[in-house]
Order: C-alpha cells, then structure tokens, then sequence
C-alpha cells in the first residue's frame, strides 16, 4: 500500500471524529484546554490500538491457514469492499444528518465521546482487517492516525465552538469520497492491474 493510499484511509476515517468532535464543540460554553488535550490523547490512542487489533487479526488469520496468491487477492478484494462499505455508511451518515439538541454545557460530555469512539472504533477495526489482508506495514499507519485523529479533533472541536454542527454532512461525504478513492486505487494497482 503506498503513501497515498494510507493518507486517503486514515483521512476518510479520521472525518468521522471530526464530525464527533464538531458536535462536542457546538454545545460547549467555553473550549477546555486541558479537556480537549486529554480527548485527543484518548481518541489518538484508542484509534491506534484498534487499527493494530485490526490488522494483527487479519495478519494471524491470514497467516495460520498459509497464503496462497489466489488467496491474497481474495483479501485485496475484501479489503476494496471494506472501504466501499465504510464509504456508504458514511454517506447513510450524512444523509441523515441527525440533528443535535444544542443545550449548552459547561465541559466535553465524556460519555459522549467515549460511545462515539467506540462506534468509530468500529471502522479503524474494519479499516485495520484491510491493513492485515492487504499486508502492509502499519508503522506509518499507525503514526498516520495518531496525527490525523489529534488534528481532526481539534478541528471538528473549533469548527462546532465557531459554527455549529452543521458541517458534519460535509465531513462524511468528504471521508466516503476519500475511502471509495482508496478502495479505487487499491482495485486498479492489486486486483485489475495484477500486482
């Protein structure tokens, strides 16, 4: 997997939290520093122990039945699909664009963002299967998301404080886009082009 192609995953994923975060920020009375450095350690941290789970998965799965190379391109095809269907859950997610109850609070409910790291959780495990089946190196995925949690935290935090949370539709569409660019570019390098 190339760089490219990490940089797509790991955004598409990655405006999911932003969109999380916009809504934390948008019923906020003031931006609690302290609150939101510890938030972006717990969600960096969290999203880079499930990417690992995901891909460590995969890896011994893959690995305790013996890859052939008709199998491997089995598990580049299940890795397109993956990204495909995390693409449409995003678009069903902005589709809908649930709205919030905008009641001012004084911090960062943490019960809120504990559930909805949980729930994004789900798509780094999804996108971390892919990793594992595809066989890539996940360092550079796993320092990838660290970066891109923290920077879209603060930023969907800021945007909500500023704005409100009506950007989160936008953030999901984006985050499909770049998921089904990903699942494109791996289709036409791995499976169509036979690499």
């Amino acid at each position: 997997m190339n760089q490219m192609e990490y940089i797509l995953i790991i955004g598409g994923i990655s405006l999911d939290i932003f969109a999380t975060m916009e809504c934390q920020g948008s019923v906020v009375a003031t931006i609690e520093k302290k609150g939101l450095a510890l938030a972006c350690f717990l969600i960096a941290g969290w999203q880079a122990a499930v990417l690992c789970a995901g891909s460590f998965f995969a890896v011994y799965c893959v690995r305790s039945n013996g890859a052939a190379q008709n199998e491997a391109m089995i598990g580049n095809g299940i890795a397109v699909v993956i990204f495909a269907g995390l693409g449409v859950h995003l678009v069903l997610k902005a589709v809908r664009n649930e709205r919030i109850l905008e009641c001012r609070e004084e911090r960062f409910s943490r019960k809120k963002i504990c559930r909805a790291m949980a729930v994004t959780g789900v798509y780094t495990l999804l996108a971390g299967i892919a990793f594992g089946l595809v066989g890539t190196n996940l360092r550079f995925g796993l320092g990838l998301i660290c970066v891109f949690s923290i920077l879209m935290a603060i930023a969907g935090t800021y945007t909500g404080y500023h704005f409100g949370f009506e950007q989160k539709a936008k953030a999901y569409g984006t985050g499909a886009l770049l998921l089904w660019g990903a699942g494109i570019d791996l289709l036409i390098r791995r499976i169509l082009g036979g690499a």
